[in-house]
């Protein structure tokens, strides 16, 4: 590889990687399901406080920033680390972000019945980010750069069961919307640490 040729650990290499042409097909595939589920992510997020009632969608409602053990959003150094290992973090939220999703969609179940849209798209939300993060996980295999196997389930979807058991009608609506806006956060980073790797297309 020249010095003018980038590479997955110098994301700030002059000139991007020259992939295979099956790669920068997947790659771009993968890039391209980022970028449209970034769109659904908002649309999620606004169908959500929408459904929740005051003052969920109050001018001027800020609700807790609360914690999940084992996930919380990118970090401010997330764009300093290696492309491989910002990947790798995208994916293991990605891998996290399905089972937190079908946890908020059985509590609103309960919470809001009688609002079938809402379940619908909590559900497409985790089967998307299933989907998008077994293609980032595909990426990183092709690049040669170690994908991570299958685990147990992850502590922050036993941690939101738990808590949403334990919570009260407002608690569990407050944990729903910062799952929601996590699955956003996530979604709209692998967008972006994604781009990196499409020509003519670095952001």
């Amino acid at each position: 590889m020249s010095q003018r040729e980038g590479s997955l650990e110098d994301p700030q290499a002059d000139s991007p990687v020259s992939f295979l042409p099956h790669l920068e097909a997947k790659i771009r595939q993968t890039h391209n399901l980022a970028r449209l589920l970034t769109k659904y992510a908002e649309q999620l997020l606004e169908e959500y406080v929408q459904q929740q009632g005051d003052p969920f969608g109050l001018p001027g409602f800020s609700p807790p920033r609360l914690s999940l053990a084992g996930l919380s959003g990118p970090s401010p150094s997330h764009m300093g680390l290696p492309l491989s290992e910002r990947l790798r973090q995208d994916a293991a939220a990605l891998d996290a972000l399905p089972g937190l999703l079908d946890a908020v969609r059985r509590r609103q179940a309960e919470l809001n019945p009688s609002s079938p849209r809402l379940l619908r798209n909590l559900e497409d939300a985790a089967r998307q980010a299933r989907a998008l993060g077994v293609a980032v996980e595909t990426v990183l295999a092709a690049l040669g750069s170690a994908a991570r196997g299958p685990g147990p389930e992850p502590a922050a979807t036993t941690a939101l069961s738990t808590a949403n058991n334990a919570a009260g009608i407002f608690s569990a609506k407050v944990l729903g919307l910062h799952v929601c806006g996590l699955y956003g956060e996530w979604v709209n980073r692998t967008e972006g640490d994604l781009s990196q790797l499409v020509p003519g297309d670095v952001a």
